[in-house]
């Protein structure tokens, strides 16, 4: 069975899901608090798609790996960052505000960024072709209308959006572990045979993300909560969104470059629980 049938309902439900949590003044916290809003969007958005960028280049990734890494650095997380949010007693009004305006925002971003990284790999010799077009529109249908449908069942219809909300959320969690265990399994050889750099190299911008999501919190004199919270929103990224964006027989059609993307998410969730118990411990 092509793996692609069991990410795309996987993402749009992951996509309905977040959209049954939000509502239209989660929206409006940029006006209301505006400084946490932008430290969590420029890490999101900027500095984590950058630093990815960079590593990549100067690992010396191959194309189809430093494309990967790029895309897993340009996709924010969902709905889960909200519950990582929870845990950690961090800001969740922010954290659920960061991820309805990021969800919105990269549906310009990830084209834009991924253009230019397939421009500056070289597409033509890569082998690598991006059409633009068909990413926006897949964005659209695959993310944009399931967060759509989701905010309106939440408003007209609340009762059964929360009975909803309360199966998804629970599949949320096991539905993107089994996604990317899947990928990993159906990638092994590939993963083996160039663990060794590629590792590193995800390695490197997962502990980038949480240090830098910190370091940029702290610099800009967040609260303790609001820096939990940055933390976990730059650190956690949509590995289902980047496994769908990599596979699409409309855009990249090579789910090779989701290799990057499984490994983080499999690192991803191990480290950011582990950050999670020892925001406990200090308790």
């Amino acid at each position: 069975m092509n793996s692609l049938y069991i990410v795309l309902p996987i993402l749009t439900l992951l996509m309905f899901d977040l959209g049954l949590t939000l509502s239209i003044s989660d929206f409006k916290m940029f006006i209301q608090r505006p400084r946490p809003i932008l430290v969590g969007l420029a890490g999101q958005i900027i500095i984590l798609p950058l630093i990815a960028f960079l590593l990549a280049w100067a690992t010396g990734l191959q194309s189809i790996f430093f494309i990967g890494l790029v895309l897993i650095a340009c996709c924010p997380g969902g709905s889960s960052s909200n519950i990582f949010s929870m845990l950690a007693k961090g800001d969740v009004p922010l954290s659920v505000s960061l991820t309805a305006l990021s969800s919105i925002i990269t549906l310009i971003t990830i084209p834009f960024i991924l253009d230019f990284a397939v421009s500056f790999v070289g597409n033509e010799g890569a082998g690598i072709h991006l059409p633009v077009g068909n990413l926006l529109v897949q964005n659209i249908l695959l993310m944009l209308v399931p967060i759509a449908v989701g905010m309106a069942v939440k408003k007209y219809a609340s009762k059964a959006a929360v009975k909803i909300e309360k199966v998804l959320s629970k599949l949320a969690f096991p539905a993107l572990v089994f996604l990317a265990g899947a990928y990993f399994i159906q990638h092994r050889d590939t993963i083996a045979n160039n663990f060794s750099l590629l590792g590193l190299s995800v390695t490197v911008l997962l502990i980038a993300s949480i240090c830098g999501g910190w370091l940029l919190a702290k610099l800009t004199g967040l609260t303790g909560k609001e820096q939990k919270t940055i933390v976990i929103e730059v650190g956690m990224q949509n590995a289902a969104q980047a496994i769908a964006i990599a596979s699409s027989p409309f855009i990249f059609n090579d789910s090779a470059i989701a290799i990057p993307a499984i490994i983080y998410a499999l690192m991803m969730n191990v480290v950011l629980l582990i950050f999670v118990g020892l925001t406990k411990i200090k308790k």
